[in-house]
């Protein structure tokens, strides 16, 4: 036995080597948009969650710069302490309104609303329903949340209702969770489905609209407003740095769920309140997504653009995909660092995503409201190599 205690580490990180699943970050110089300067050179950018392209809007950084000015660069303390600012009451009725919701908790980050919300909804003697490719917030916050956890196969309905038939009784709250779109394959959770499973087996939902806010639905409201599911009770969860243009994350619902959550969320309770800064960038977001309907539909038309001529790359293993999330799925990590790197070399910042993150290799694609014709036929030219 090894007197240092740490000697694992090397021969954990060796492992994490020979599987090709070592990670690395990758420096952007200057600002976000659909194209960006990595590594001295600019490539065009489809690794980003900038959806609509508004982290690098001037109306976002003038609204936190004057924030900044007037209140500082940090909020000094949780919301209940010395942290509250009017500015967070705001960003919440905005919320709300976008939602169509009672009333809204705006959280230091999206991470952190999922944890909070899950572990402050239930406990040990409840259970948990979770799909088997839900975030790993959702999973983390289901395991620190004491209670039983079932993962259900990947969007399968009957096999979710099939288990709360065999266990339901045995358990006094059950809530199910899930992602909205799935981050790292693009498709939807079947949420009408969803909701009435729940009605029907007396559960709560928790739906995570990360990948959604902004992007789904005629508002930009997300999945809930695109399925038509806006007045039935559910628990909403989302982020702010994704589509909005920010950072911090948030729940919306009823006001005694917001109420409950104020009270009982440790994530928020115990959390530095989000900063003046971010705070006021994104509720300039959420204005521009309510007032320019424009950029949501550019962002479609782009999106509909790229699948119309990947179209023609048969060989690619292309995920369905009904959001702005376009991947391809390849046989080994080894393959997909290979491909990565190729694209990055031709221009094109596509970055590949391997185990653990997910259970098969593949190429990511996101695309924004910024991105040009030129830019997606690049791609899809450069594609070609492997189709």
């Amino acid at each position: 036995m090894t007197d240092d205690c740490y000697a694992w580490l090397e021969q954990s990180l060796a492992t994490i080597h020979r599987a090709d699943w070592y990670r690395e970050v990758q420096s952007i110089d200057g600002g976000s948009g659909a194209t960006v300067i990595l590594s001295g050179r600019e490539v065009i950018n489809f690794a980003s969650n900038d959806y609509l392209g508004l982290a690098g809007d001037k109306r976002l950084i003038k609204a936190a710069t004057t924030a900044i000015q007037y209140q500082g660069t940090g909020s000094t303390g949780s919301r209940l302490l010395s942290g509250h600012r009017e500015l967070h009451g705001e960003l919440e009725s905005a919320i709300a309104s976008l939602k169509k919701t009672e009333d809204a908790l705006v959280f230091s980050s999206g991470y952190l609303a999922n944890l909070g919300a899950i572990t402050a909804v239930v406990g040990k003697r409840d259970l948990i329903l979770s799909d088997e490719y839900n975030h790993s917030s959702l999973k983390n916050g289901a395991i620190l949340s004491g209670a039983g956890v079932i993962e259900y196969p990947h969007c399968d309905v009957a096999i979710l209702k099939d288990k709360l038939q065999e266990v339901r009784k045995n358990y006094r709250r059950c809530l199910i969770i899930t992602d909205s779109v799935f981050s790292m394959d693009g498709d939807l959770c079947p949420l009408p489905s969803l909701l009435d499973i729940a009605e029907e087996f007396n559960c709560m939902l928790l739906v995570d609209e990360a990948h959604a806010t902004g992007v789904l639905g005629e508002t930009g409201a997300g999945c809930v407003e695109y399925f038509g599911c806006t007045n039935r009770q559910l628990i909403q969860v989302g982020t702010l740095s994704k589509a909005l243009g920010s950072l911090g994350g948030y729940v919306a619902g009823s006001k005694n769920l917001i109420d409950f959550l104020r009270n009982r969320a440790p994530t928020w309770i115990y959390t530095t309140a989000l900063s003046p800064a971010d705070t006021a960038a994104a509720l300039s977001g959420i204005n521009i997504v309510k007032k320019e309907p424009t950029r949501r539909r550019q962002l479609w038309e782009n999106i509909n653009y790229l699948k119309d001529l990947m179209s023609n790359l048969p060989n690619l293993q292309i995920l369905p995909s009904e959001s702005a999330i376009v991947c391809f799925q390849l046989e080994s990590a080894a393959e997909a660092l290979k491909i990565g790197n190729y694209l990055k070399e031709s221009g094109i910042f596509a970055p590949a995503i391997r185990p653990p993150t997910v259970p098969t290799s593949r190429i990511r694609i996101s695309l924004m409201a910024t991105h040009q014709a030129s830019h997606i036929e690049k791609l899809v030219e450069v594609l070609q190599d492997f189709s």
